[in-house]
């Protein structure tokens, strides 16, 4: 055998380094990894950062809660100073990252998703619509007219990290193209909740901001049409649009959304394009090694390794790599934080009959789990009867009662709605809350309970014994 070829031998064959407690922390990081990614524990450090929310604000604790909330944060540089409350701060400002993700959500599932194919998404989309028109109209029907009215769109929103992750509890007792449904009812819930909000939900718009903020629009685009894919100029940007629509009196998360939509969605190279770039660059690579050679002292392999660095970055799509990076801190940090500064609420809003029968509570309860049910079981039976559209494989009417409960769950959007439509009015705004988590409790538990009964259709058993199947070798395997 040649000494290029035993030298090329070496190369394939290699060295892997771990440092001493490598391999022992890798043993328990990987179980949290695990649990991090689990659908359902979203959801669960939602409702956990509820809870506590609840607890301090019904405890000792309670003013000193109310005060850091009403802190004010400043941020400034010579003459120009920005404040805002700490609540603030998180309802606008950080809030506006879980926009930029819905945003991501939103122009993928329109691109490559379910919402891509017309014939899957007609009826998610019908769906979708039902489950915002009659809620708002069973609201408007006991507050119309009244200070309470400006709130009809509070029960028109559906917490997707919530109802997936009450979905997840149930694991393969739900059919896959379920799950996918409520995912896709969901995006386009998320797409009504941001067009509503920033229509009705505007304060008085400031024109000169209005006008800078347009321009930033058409550099957010230009950014786009200049093939630029670093993520970093996009979000700068984005900061920008942020104040600009602050100033404007237009809802500053919005620029989240109009930010996520200029991101690119196409990858620079192909999946061919991107074999042939890798292949080049290991063949480059092997030609410069010389035996005994470190990566970091050989300049030309580092510019190499360099090289392939950003073609594995160039074969994702910038849309894609920040959808990805963000659902952790989203889920885990952002959504938890907002609950926590805005679930609060005195238990004596549920301690009497007056506290929860007035029309501002019933109205949100009654649209998310009564409306919610009837609009989009409703919606998704007309569709399906004109042959508009067909149901999810594997399942039937039930399931789709199940899904429909489920999308009542609406407490993060609800009551960020709920915060903009009574913003000065604290005593509505209370029984809003108030109304939001009993609401988001009867649904979620109804929900459960209807998917957790609902007949195993044969192609969901036959999945799920596939599924076990399949799962047995590598159980085997790894053990």
């Amino acid at each position: 055998m040649s000494k290029g070829v035993l030298n090329r031998f070496k190369i394939r064959k290699g060295k892997i380094f771990e440092a001493p407690l490598e391999e022992a922390f890798g043993r328990l990081v990987t179980p949290f990894e695990e649990f991090i990614h689990r659908q359902s524990s979203s959801g669960i450090l939602l409702m956990l950062s509820a809870l506590i929310a609840l607890i301090v604000a019904n405890s000792p604790l309670q003013e000193a809660y109310k005060h850091l909330l009403h802190m004010p944060i400043a941020i400034g540089a010579g003459d120009w100073t920005f404040s805002l409350s700490l609540h603030h701060w998180i309802n606008d400002g950080l809030m506006a990252i879980f926009f930029f993700l819905v945003g991501l959500e939103l122009k993928r599932e329109f691109l490559v998703g379910e919402l891509s194919d017309l014939r899957q998404a007609v009826l998610p989309v019908m769906a979708a619509i039902g489950g915002m028109v009659v809620p708002a109209l069973l609201y408007s029907s006991l507050n119309l007219g009244t200070e309470a009215g400006p709130g009809w769109g509070i029960p028109m929103a559906t917490d997707i990290a919530f109802a997936v992750g009450c979905i997840a509890l149930l694991g393969n007792r739900v059919p896959r193209a379920v799950v996918t449904f409520l995912v896709a009812l969901a995006i386009v819930d998320d797409l009504g909740a941001i067009l509503v909000i920033a229509i009705w939900y505007t304060e008085q718009v400031n024109m000169t901001a209005l006008i800078a903020s347009g321009g930033l629009v058409v550099v957010l685009g230009l950014l786009n049409a200049a093939g630029i894919r670093r993520s970093a100029a996009y979000v700068f940007v984005g900061g920008l649009l942020w104040y600009g629509l602050h100033s404007a009196g237009v809802h500053a998360t919005l620029a989240g959304v109009i930010t996520a939509m200029a991101l690119p969605a196409k990858p620079k190279y192909d999946p061919v394009a991107f074999s042939t770039f890798v292949k080049d660059i290991i063949r480059s690579f092997d030609r410069c090694f010389r035996p005994g050679d470190k990566i970091i002292a050989n300049d030309d392999l580092r510019a190499r390794v360099m090289g392939l660095g950003n073609g594995v970055n160039l074969a994702q799509s910038p849309l894609q790599r920040m959808e990805t990076r963000l659902h952790i801190p989203v889920g885990f940090v952002v959504i938890p934080i907002f609950a926590l500064a805005n679930a609060g609420i005195p238990v004596d809003s549920f301690s009497s009959s007056e506290a929860v029968l007035n029309p501002v509570t019933l109205g949100v309860i009654f649209g998310l789990v009564v409306g919610k049910l009837l609009g989009i079981v409703g919606a998704t039976w007309v569709g399906w009867k004109l042959g508009w559209g067909q149901l999810p494989k594997a399942a039937n009417f039930q399931h789709i009662v199940g899904v429909a409960l489920l999308a009542g769950i609406g407490f993060t959007m609800s009551i960020f709605i709920a915060e903009l439509a009574f913003s000065s009015q604290n005593e509505l705004l209370i029984q809003a809350k108030a109304g939001i988590l009993l609401a988001s409790v009867i649904a979620g538990t109804a929900g459960f309970l209807v998917l957790r009964n609902a007949p195993a259709s044969e192609d969901n058993e036959a999945n799920e014994a596939k599924s076990e199947e399949s799962d047995y070798p590598a159980q085997a395997t790894s053990n």
